[in-house]
């Protein structure tokens, strides 16, 4: 992968990662640009963020004119604010896919996904069967290098409310240091934390399939001692 002039490709840059992951490569000397792929015009974009308002319902039409180095998707929504299983499918799975579709298609060179723990295609709960699924499709691209984040609960603001997630952000502190051995990858995590070792692992040229839960992500950036 070329180390320099990066182009990023990113959606879901309004979220609780993906704000914080444009931020990061704002900043990084070896990116370029970073296209921002948005259903609504950004009235302040970063220095180096050219925004894009699409229907993504049409992203595999981007492929005739974008090119990017490297892909993010930070895409997530629950089932109660998408509105029902199937909306919730439409952004978790569906758009969540074709954009690593279009990575494919245009011949980037990284794809990096956020996911969540306990992601399973065989799972009885709706929620994890389908990051699951999306999992398995994303895995099969013909993309040297992709990488799938699998935090478990979210520490940090959000821009849209979630009552349920708030009341666990409060226990969280009390229950992150009972979660020990191979129950440490269900500690909550701090969304700047997940987009720091994301941002990071954007820029690294190894490749191959890899994957990271709560507590790799952590121990990534002490390893890395950034």
């Amino acid at each position: 992968m070329n180390t320099s002039n990066l182009v990023v490709c990113m959606v879901g840059s309004t979220g609780a990662i993906g704000s914080h992951v444009l931020r990061f490569l704002n900043e990084e000397k070896k990116v370029s640009q970073i296209i921002t792929l948005t259903r609504k015009s950004q009235d302040t974009p970063l220095s180096k963020e050219r925004n894009q308002v699409i229907n993504f319902d049409e992203i595999n039409r981007l492929k005739e004119n974008l090119k990017a180095d490297i892909f993010i998707c930070c895409l997530g929504t629950t089932i109660k604010i998408a509105g029902s299983k199937q909306a919730f499918r439409k952004v978790d799975y569906n758009y969540v896919v074709e954009f690593g579709k279009l990575a494919e298609a245009v011949s980037a060179q990284k794809l990096l996904v956020v996911s969540s723990v306990g992601a399973n295609p065989k799972s009885l709960g709706f929620y994890s069967r389908t990051k699951g699924e999306m999992e398995s499709t994303v895995k099969k691209l013909n993309i040297s290098s992709i990488e799938i984040f699998q935090p478990s609960l979210l520490l940090g603001e959000r821009s849209d409310f979630r009552p349920a997630e708030n009341l666990a952000k409060l226990i969280a502190p009390l229950l992150n240091p009972l979660l020990t051995g191979s129950m440490k990858k269900y500690r909550a995590v701090e969304a700047q934390t997940v987009a720091k070792a994301l941002s990071i692992r954007s820029l690294a040229t190894d490749t191959g399939f890899k994957a990271f839960n709560s507590d790799q992500i952590e121990n990534y950036l002490r390893a890395s001692r950034i």
